[in-house]
């Protein structure tokens, strides 16, 4: 019980809120305190996350088991906020409570990392605006609605559970998809083999499809389908989401993490050419250069970017859902370019047809 008396607000006891399921965020250490001579409550607390998402924190203030209509808050609190240790939020108790004096009032903190709903293996990507001046690239502006995305590329053990169920109920490929080991992404599979997938990956777990051609549900030959962004089945990211969750948050930088690149953040092909690649090792990542071609990695062996997601850049080029002409975008980089190609402003593109060991795929869905 905390107790305090400054002006007409008192808050008497500050709650500890925080959800149940598996590596959910835990608020702990919470606490509050009025400022003196002040309508102003600074309250604190600490939020762990065992996946480090970003996390929505929300604030209920009640009194005397009543909920107070308060929303004049600032600091740490709403959507986008990291893990950590001595956040701060500041009510302005005299705009939402004015004149009210209680004994009885009480502080609950929750926070949500939105993945209690999360498809299996995705994490949610918040929706909003991303800009800022990137260092090569200049001014941008992504602005894209919430959606989900796997949390790491397809590995070769997932897209054979989905092609094996693919092929006997009426699904034909290009490719049958390579991989380095089933726990590396799968490479060679071309952007129809990949939308392909996703909807039999769609129909295997009786979601909606995503892509259709005149109408019925792609799954043969070589077309450019029609997707449906409110079908909740799988798709390709487009090309604003995937360089949005690329960013993972931050704004105007050159990486998911930062401006420079090494060895202990990406699979790439490292050179001295360019000043911001100051990796101590040159030339393939020496972990994964063994064995033979392709130097993939397994998928998520590299920490996770602000939302979760691993190896945005490096290890395989990703499919994206736009085209470019004739081709389709592709995002990333891969295991074998060097890092410029790793930034996450930079939009290359390829083929739809074409297929080779340096491009995989992760599926996004609403």
């Amino acid at each position: 019980m905390i107790k305090f008396r400054k002006w007409f607000v008192l808050v008497g006891f500050v709650a500890l809120v925080c959800t149940a399921f598996c590596d959910a965020p835990v608020v702990s250490n919470v606490r509050a305190s009025q400022r003196s001579g002040a309508t102003l409550v600074d309250i604190f607390y600490d939020v762990a996350d065992g996946d480090g998402d970003r996390l929505e924190v929300s604030v209920v203030i009640k009194d005397g088991g009543v909920t107070v209509p308060s929303t004049h808050f600032s600091g740490s609190v709403g959507a986008n906020m990291t893990p950590g240790s001595g956040k701060r939020i500041v009510w302005d108790a005299g705009a939402d409570y004015k004149g009210k004096f209680s004994e009885s009032m009480v502080v609950s903190i929750t926070a949500d990392d939105g993945n209690s709903d999360a498809p299996s293996g995705m994490v949610r990507i918040p929706g909003g605006t991303n800009s800022g001046n990137d260092p090569d690239y200049g001014t941008y502006s992504l602005t894209v609605n919430t959606f989900y995305m796997d949390a790491t590329e397809v590995a070769k053990a997932q897209w054979d559970v989905v092609y094996s169920w693919a092929v006997v109920n009426g699904y034909s490929f290009d490719h049958a998809g390579l991989g380095k080991a089933s726990s590396h992404p799968v490479h060679t599979v071309s952007w129809y083999d990949c939308v392909k997938w996703c909807n039999a990956r769609s129909e295997k777990e009786g979601r909606s499809p995503c892509y259709t051609v005149s109408g019925s549900v792609y799954r043969a030959g070589q077309s450019s389908p029609t997707c449906n962004f409110s079908a909740n089945g799988y798709r390709l990211p487009t090309n604003d989401e995937w360089e949005h969750a690329a960013r993972g948050g931050l704004s105007g930088k050159r990486f998911p993490w930062g401006d420079t690149i090494t060895h202990s953040q990406a699979n790439y092909y490292s050179s001295s050419s360019y000043s911001y690649d100051i990796s101590s090792m040159r030339g393939y990542h020496p972990s994964y250069d063994e064995g033979g071609c392709p130097y993939t990695s397994p998928a998520g062996a590299f920490a996770a970017n602000g939302y979760g997601l691993y190896d945005m850049v490096g290890n395989v080029w990703e499919w994206c859902n736009d085209a470019s002409g004739s081709s389709r975008f592709i995002r990333g980089g891969s295991w074998l370019y060097y890092a410029p190609y790793q930034r996450c402003g930079l939009e290359y593109w390829s083929y739809p047809d074409y297929a080779n060991s340096g491009i995989g795929f992760r599926a996004a869905c609403r």
